[in-house]
C-alpha cells in the first residue's frame, strides 16, 4: 500500500452565496498551495457551496449543480488532484444531498447522502441514497460518508473493502463532543484511517459551528486537528503501510460477525 497527501478545509459558508463562498475557498487554497507543493485529496465541508439549509425558496437556483461540478472540475485541473466536497441536487420534487469527487482528469463520481435527519424534518425535503461506494485515489480504497451517516456503524462496517473513511458535515456544536467521539470510534471499529471535515461559523438559521476538523489514524488518535472556530486548512500525510502492518499484527477484523444490508 502507499500513502496518500489529504488536505481538508474548514471555513465558514456563507448562506445561500456560491459566489462567496467560491472565492473564499479560492483565497484560502491559494495561500495553502504556496506554501505546499501539492496533495492527492483535497477535501470541502458538506454543502461548501451554500450552506446546510433544507427548505429555503431563495434556494431552488442553487439545486442546480452545473455550476458546483464545473467551479470544482476548475480546482481539480488547478491543483492537479482529486476534489470532494457535497451539495444539494434537485431530484423530482425533492433533492439530495450529492457528495461529489471530481478528478483532474474532469471524471466525477458521486455518493448521495444515506441518513437524513428526522428531528431536522430533512427527509420531507431530501431523497435518501442507497447505495454504498467506494472510491480508489492511487490504490488507497475511500468510503464516503456525510454528516449524519457518522451515527450507524452498521453503515459504516469496514467489509475490508476501504482503508480510509471520510465524512464531510455542518455538524451543529451542540453536538460536537458527539461528533469528535464517533469519528474515533469508526476509525477504532473498523481499523480505518478516518477524517472528519467540518465547517465554523453561524448557518442561516442561526446554528453555531465550531469546527472539529480532523485526521484520526486506525487506532483512534489525532494526527492533526484545525484549531475551532478558525477558517483554516490542515493536512497530512497518511502511511497506509502502517495500517496494512497494525492489520496484520491485530487482526480482530477475521472476528466480526457476518451481516447484510437490506
Amino acid at each position: 500500500m502507499s500513502t496518500l497527501i489529504v488536505a481538508a478545509v474548514q471555513y465558514d459558508i456563507q448562506w445561500l452565496d456560491k459566489q462567496a463562498n467560491f472565492t473564499t475557498l479560492e483565497n484560502m487554497l491559494g495561500e495553502f498551495f504556496m506554501d505546499n507543493k501539492s496533495v492527492d485529496l483535497l477535501l470541502l465541508p458538506e454543502t461548501f457551496s451554500t450552506g446546510f439549509y433544507i427548505d429555503d425558496k431563495r434556494a431552488r437556483k442553487s439545486e442546480e449543480s452545473v455550476e458546483d461540478v464545473r467551479w470544482l472540475k476548475c480546482i481539480a485541473m488547478e491543483y492537479n488532484c482529486v476534489v470532494a466536497g457535497s451539495v444539494f441536487v434537485k431530484q423530482g420534487d425533492k433533492k439530495v444531498n450529492r457528495f461529489y469527487w471530481v478528478s483532474a482528469d474532469g471524471s466525477v463520481v458521486y455518493y448521495d447522502k444515506r441518513h437524513l435527519f428526522r428531528l431536522g424534518k430533512e427527509g420531507n425535503f431530501v431523497v435518501s441514497g442507497s447505495e454504498r461506494k467506494i472510491v480508489e485515489i492511487n490504490g488507497i480504497r475511500i468510503l464516503p460518508q456525510v454528516c449524519y451517516d457518522l451515527r450507524f456503524p452498521v453503515w459504516a462496517r469496514n467489509k475490508q473493502d476501504y482503508d480510509l473513511m471520510v465524512n464531510v458535515a455542518n455538524w451543529p456544536d451542540t453536538r460536537r463532543n458527539v461528533w469528535d467521539t464517533l469519528l474515533k470510534a469508526r476509525a477504532m471499529e473498523n481499523q480505518a484511517f478516518v477524517i472528519g471535515v467540518n465547517r465554523v461559523g453561524p448557518d442561516g438559521e442561526g446554528r453555531a459551528h465550531s469546527g472539529g476538523t480532523c485526521f484520526v489514524d486506525f487506532v483512534g488518535d489525532c494526527l492533526v486537528s484545525a484549531d475551532d472556530n478558525q477558517q483554516q486548512i490542515i493536512s497530512v500525510e497518511l502511511d497506509f503501510s502502517a495500517l496494512e502492518k497494525f492489520k496484520k499484527d491485530f487482526p480482530v477484523f477475521l472476528d466480526a460477525d457476518e451481516f447484510e444490508l437490506s
